[in-house]
Formats: structure tokens, C-alpha cells, sequence
């Protein structure tokens, strides 16, 4: 009787790492948000039916009683070493959690490179939560929705997935809601620009991620333990067969990779044309918009390094760099960079930025309270960071980088 041993993550795929010393993949069904940045899974131990044994039945029901014990023996500790092997490779074990009054986002292990996250949704959602002011607590345990999807919330025992139901169930349950400040047309544009970023442009930034530049995304992927260089490996050339697939059933991926960055070019540039000279997209205040864009352009700012999005974005369209960069550092302020670009900070906010503590994990987090080393209580403005630093537009000077690119 021949056995197989495969990685098994949940609802998603099986990856064989044992069949007669052969490593095979197969995909069951993604996400229909973005590729994930993490998977947990579980290490399976199955028989192989055909082959010279004929199956488990007809193994055990054909051979003698001491070749049948031989199966069942070597059956049983084939899957304690699975179970084993399971321990070694898991992330974090399942807890309990209590969302009681308190909102529980699910969402993808954070990558090793300072990024809040791969996934343009999962970066989305808890952006808007922090322009929301509302405080949640970060699960990353890889697990999808019932939906299959990813990010998704737990609020008093209730599940909730994709970001727009998501923030459609806050503003009612909470009574949050960052367009209050919009008109009727404002919100109409609002919503014709959430969609031409989720449904068209998300498309070519994901080709460029986990297709043309498979390779430097797979050392953002967090992964550790034994294996973690093949189990990367394998999650990464996963995801770009699911990226390819799912793009060619949408339409966009039957155009050339030329004609794909030609479509991405227009949807920056329109973005960029919209934005002008603004704070925020819709104007002086943020809204639920900014936390879709900045979800995605922060994947051309800080993700893919060296890339045709990251030349356009750093690079001719400098507003929308501008843009990412007052977004980060209002609503984000422990993520930092070594290698961020000065051009976008004033000396201030330079120096400050080099006390950033990294991006936690489990943690609740609000904006407008923190709390230093010694749990006093530290005062916090919406146009402040946690420094007490200013976060208004002087920070970022578009005078200041023509005036550096006129001395080149």
C-alpha cells in the first residue's frame, strides 16, 4: 500500500511533498480578494489507491495478517510523523477568541519586509479602521472566511467578509462614517474610483506582484520553520498560477503584459489627475476612498521594487508618492523603512521616524489613545502622530523635490 503526505491548507490547497520522492501541487479554489500572504495548513497523511498495492481495502483484504499489521502499523506512524511535522511547521495554533464589543480582523501574516501586508484588501481594511478611529485587534491566522475570503471581521459573534460589506456593517453598527462630509456626486465618484482601483487596476499591480516580480515577492513572505524556503517557494508559484488563471477568466490577462501595463499606466494617471494638488482624493478631509487607494498604491510604493509601478509612482507621478507617504505617517506611524526615500519627509519627521517601533502583531490598537513604555497615557491629535509630531502638508514639499530635480 503506497502513502502520500501533503500539505493541507484550509479550503484552499494540497501540496504532496511525498509520493514516490515527487513533489506535486494542486490548487483547489482562491480567495477572490487578493493572493494571501500566508496560508496555515495542516501536514495529512492519505493512501494511494492503484499502483501494484491496489488500495487500502484491497491491500489489507489480499495479504497475510502480519503484512496486514505491517500496513496499519506503518499507516499509524506515518501519521504521527505528519502530526509531528505539523507541530514544527505551524505559525501559531487556533485561539479562542472573544469578540465581544471588540472588532477581530482577520488578515494575512505580515510580511518580513516592514509592509503592513501583501494584500491590498487587507491593507484597505485595517487602514480604514485606523481613519475610523476605531479599535480592533489583529488575527493572523491565515484562516478565510466562510465566503473563502480575505480580510474578514468578528464583532460580537458575527462574521462579516469583504471590505464593503465590512464597512457597510461598522457605519451601522458603530455609526462611523468617514463621507458624511460628501454630497451626493462626491460619493458617485467616490464609488466609480473604489471600483476602476479594485476591479481594474488591483489586476495589473497583482501581475507585477506574484507573476513578473514572483521573485522578489517571495522574500517578502513570512514564513518560518523547517522548509520555510520550499513551502514559500511552493505558496508563491501557487499563487501565481491562481493570478494568471483568475486574471484571464476576468479579460485582462488575454492582453499582452505590454497592453497590461498599458492599462495600469492609465488607471495611476488618472488617479494622479484626480488627486492634483489635494490633500485626500475627494478633498481636505480623508474618506472611505483613501483607504482603498493608499491600500493599493502602497503596494507600488514599498512592494515592488524596481518595477515599472514603483518608476511611475516615485517618479512622474510624484503626487501620488506624496500622497502615500501623508497617509502612512498620519495613520501609521510605527511603520517605517531604513530605506525610505527623504525626498517625501522634512528633517523633522526624519529624525522622528527613526524611533518608530516595529509593526505589532497581537495587539489591540486605537489611534487617538497610546500608551508610552510605562503605560501613561499619551494625548493624540488627528494631525499628530503618536510623537506629537506634526502630520500636516508642510511635510511633504512637491517645491522642495522639483528643486532637487532641477540641481540633477
Amino acid at each position: 500500500m503506497l502513502w502520500g503526505v501533503g500539505l493541507a491548507a484550509p479550503r484552499s490547497c494540497v501540496a504532496d511533498l511525498s509520493r514516490n520522492r515527487s513533489l506535486s501541487l494542486g490548487w483547489c479554489a482562491g480567495p477572490e480578494e487578493p493572493p494571501p500572504a500566508l496560508y496555515g495548513g495542516e501536514i495529512v497523511a492519505f493512501p494511494l489507491a492503484g499502483g501494484g498495492a491496489g488500495g487500502t481495502m484491497a491491500a489489507l483484504g489480499s495479504d497475510s495478517w502480519w503484512k496486514k499489521t505491517l500496513y496499519l502499523t506503518g499507516g499509524a506512524l506515518l501519521a504521527a510523523a505528519a502530526y509531528l511535522l505539523h507541530e514544527l511547521l505551524a505559525i501559531r495554533k487556533e485561539q479562542e477568541l472573544d469578540s465581544k464589543d471588540a472588532i477581530i480582523l482577520h488578515q494575512f501574516s505580515r510580511p518580513n519586509n516592514g509592509v503592513p501586508s501583501l494584500s491590498p484588501f487587507c491593507l484597505k481594511m485595517e487602514t480604514y479602521l485606523r481613519m475610523a478611529d476605531l479599535p480592533y485587534q489583529n488575527y493572523f491566522d491565515g484562516k478565510l472566511s466562510p465566503q473563502g475570503k480575505m480580510p474578514w471581521i468578528e464583532y460580537n459573534h458575527k462574521k462579516v467578509s469583504g471590505t464593503e460589506f465590512i464597512i457597510d456593517f461598522l457605519e451601522e453598527k458603530l455609526g462611523v462614517n468617514l463621507n458624511k462630509h460628501l454630497g451626493p456626486h462626491e460619493r458617485a465618484v467616490s464609488r466609480a474610483v473604489t471600483k476602476m482601483v479594485e476591479e481594474h487596476l488591483y489586476w495589473t499591480l497583482a501581475y507585477c506582484q506574484w507573476v513578473e516580480n514572483l521573485h522578489e515577492t517571495q522574500k517578502m513572505v513570512s514564513l518560518f520553520g523547517p522548509f520555510s524556503d520550499l513551502l514559500k517557494w511552493i505558496f508563491c508559484h501557487l499563487t501565481k498560477g491562481i493570478v494568471k488563471r483568475e486574471m484571464y477568466g476576468h479579460g485582462i490577462g488575454r492582453f499582452s503584459e505590454e497592453e497590461m501595463y498599458t492599462l495600469m499606466e492609465k488607471d495611476m494617471r488618472t488617479l494622479a489627475g484626480l488627486l492634483g494638488d489635494k490633500k485626500y482624493i475627494m478633498g481636505p478631509n480623508v474618506s472611505t476612498v483613501d483607504a482603498t487607494v493608499f491600500g493599493h498604491l502602497a503596494q507600488a510604493m514599498w512592494t515592488l521594487p524596481g518595477t515599472r509601478p514603483e518608476r511611475l509612482i516615485k517618479g512622474e507621478l510624484i503626487n501620488l508618492a506624496m500622497y502615500c507617504e501623508r497617509i502612512r505617517r498620519k495613520f501609521w506611524p510605527e511603520w517605517h523603512h531604513d530605506d525610505d526615500n527623504t525626498l517625501y519627509e522634512s528633517e523633522e519627521s526624519s529624525e522622528a521616524s527613526k524611533t518608530y517601533s516595529p509593526l505589532q502583531d497581537f495587539s489591540f490598537y486605537s489611534r487617538t489613545e497610546t500608551f508610552d513604555e510605562e503605560g501613561n497615557s499619551i494625548s493624540q491629535t488627528p494631525d499628530t502622530d503618536y510623537t506629537g509630531h506634526s502630520l500636516f502638508d508642510s511635510d511633504v514639499d512637491m517645491d522642495e523635490y522639483r528643486d532637487h530635480e532641477q540641481c540633477k
